[in-house]
């Protein structure tokens, strides 16, 4: 028998996904060959669509036919456009459900990890070195490098590691306002993370994000877990290095000091990442990892969907679901800003999907966005979180941030993300201290082709594995590598660079 080709996802779209590479001829569906070679994971129509019309994915709108499109013709950016003159039925709440609980045959789950002095969980022993302001970045990359050097990690295997933070702002910017909030919100997320054990904020002196401002605003009393200076007080470069490398030491047996013990899965807070998606993302790797977002959940643990622009045009998904009319309008809320954020910065929102989505088979940002509300599965929504603000909800909640993936999870571990899983079709390079970062391949040729990389291969459910069964994979290899199992992307060392908080508004 002839492998199955193309895949039908709802009985109402009016194309078809190919699976494999077409060349022209192929069967398509039915009497239906394809005009032309259609690449694998792209579209191809299964019946005419007449120009003007919707063109339907998942049973939802993904754009409209720019020109008349025939049985079997490539669809894609030459005959489609994204339009705005569908209607969206919010329905707010119409589909929240009571809080979710274990279901028969689920008990409950745990993994090995940290118990924190304000109660918190971690799931990695890291001490950080964060920078108030890119002035102090060199400094910040020297203190770790020194004490990397040194080998006196060596001494102290319950650490994970020193790691160094440096980012491009704290300076050139109004003292008050959105921009300095979100900063300030992101610098105290880190500071007070639990997977670090503890941290050193290293300052110039003279930068608009001051460190003793910051520390009356949280009320942050220093000690063995924080740490700060200056370089401009504390006398220079290479003061400021050797007191930064005297203070970690000190640090060393503080942080050593904590153990791995037992901890309910419910204090698992999960980071729900996409990044190089391709047309595979929102059949294979995001539905199965909203399936195992649904068992967080229902362990009474957290998952944080985020990535406003990439949510655009499939919102009302998630109005649906929101726990209250209130919550819901957060969400439509947060879409009005984004499309006045990109007019007023001469964009828009189809900007997104990028040149490497379009080649993965991602037409319109309307497709892209239906397959990243996959990873949230189908949890009532609880709450609605401006970028890095600290979760207090437990379930399933949303956090406003770009689509832009670094800048996006720094956002989500800020508020305190304890675990991520990363969704990838294109093969995106990316890891994340001091949170751990599971990579999940959407087809099977990308996992053999970057197995250095790539920690779950999803593309799988293509061949015939369940959603469920991969979505249990996913939730198992959560608890391991909460427990201190190391990822792909730790292995290979990532996270140095990847502290990128969301720099918006004036540089002055």
């Amino acid at each position: 028998m002839t492998a199955k080709k193309t895949l039908r996802l709802n009985a109402q779209d009016n194309v078809v996904v190919a699976i494999a590479d077409l060349p022209a001829g192929s069967p398509v569906e039915g009497e239906i060959a394809a005009l032309a070679r259609i690449p694998r994971g792209h579209k191809v129509a299964s019946r005419p669509i007449s120009r003007g019309e919707p063109i339907r994915k998942f049973g939802q709108v993904i754009g409209f036919a720019s020109g008349d499109i025939q049985p079997g013709e490539w669809v894609h950016e030459k005959n489609v456009t994204i339009g705005d003159d569908f209607e969206r039925d919010y329905a707010f709440a119409a589909d929240a459900k009571p809080a979710e609980g274990l279901q028969p045959g689920e008990v409950p789950a745990f993994f090995q990890g940290f118990r924190r002095g304000d109660g918190r969980a971690g799931t990695r022993n890291y001490i950080g070195i964060l920078s108030s302001v890119n002035c102090s970045a060199t400094v910040v990359d020297y203190v770790a490098d020194e004490i990397n050097r040194s080998g006196i990690l060596a001494d102290y295997p319950g650490i994970d590691g020193v790691v160094p933070l440096p980012h491009g702002q704290g300076c050139g910017m109004a003292g008050k306002g959105e921009a300095f909030d979100i900063l300030a919100r992101t610098q105290w997320g880190y500071a007070s993370h639990p997977n670090f054990a503890a941290v050193l904020l290293i300052g110039l002196g003279c930068e608009v994000f001051q460190i003793p401002r910051m520390k009356d605003t949280y009320g942050i009393v220093e000690g063995d877990h924080f740490q700060s200076l200056t370089i401009q007080e504390i006398g220079g470069t290479r003061k400021a290095v050797e007191a930064g490398v005297a203070r970690i030491r000190d640090m060393l047996p503080f942080a050593a000091r904590s153990v791995r013990e037992p901890i309910s899965a419910a204090e698992l807070v999960l980071a729900l990442q996409c990044g190089g998606s391709d047309g595979y993302s929102g059949l294979t790797a995001n539905p199965a990892l909203g399936v195992a977002a649904d068992m967080l959940v229902r362990q009474g643990g957290t998952t944080i969907l985020s990535e406003t622009p990439e949510i655009y045009g499939a919102e009302h998904l998630l109005t649906r679901r929101a726990e209250s009319v209130e919550v819901g309008q957060k969400i439509v809320d947060l879409i009005h800003w984004w499309e006045d954020y990109t007019k007023r910065n001469g964009g828009e929102m189809n900007n997104n999907p990028s040149p490497g989505n379009k080649a993965g088979g991602l037409t319109t940002i309307l497709e892209k966005s239906l397959g990243a509300v996959a990873k949230g599965g189908n949890s009532t929504l609880r709450g609605v979180y401006r970028y890095a603000e600290r979760i207090d909800r437990k379930g399933f909640v949303y956090m406003d941030t770009p689509g832009y993936d670094p800048v996006a999870a720094t956002g989500q571990v800020a508020g305190g993300a304890n675990m991520l899983c990363f969704t990838t079709g294109r093969g995106s390079a990316y890891g994340c201290k001091p949170v751990p970062s599971i990579k999940l391949a959407t087809n099977s040729q990308l996992f053999a082709r970057m197995p250095d990389d790539m920690d779950i291969n999803c593309g799988d459910i293509i061949e015939g594995v369940s959603l469920e069964e991969k979505g249990r994979e996913i939730f198992e290899t959560i608890l391991a590598v909460a427990s201190g199992k190391p990822t792909k992307s730790e292995e290979l060392g990532y996270g140095r660079n990847e502290f990128v908080p969301w720099q918006i508004g004036a540089v002055m």
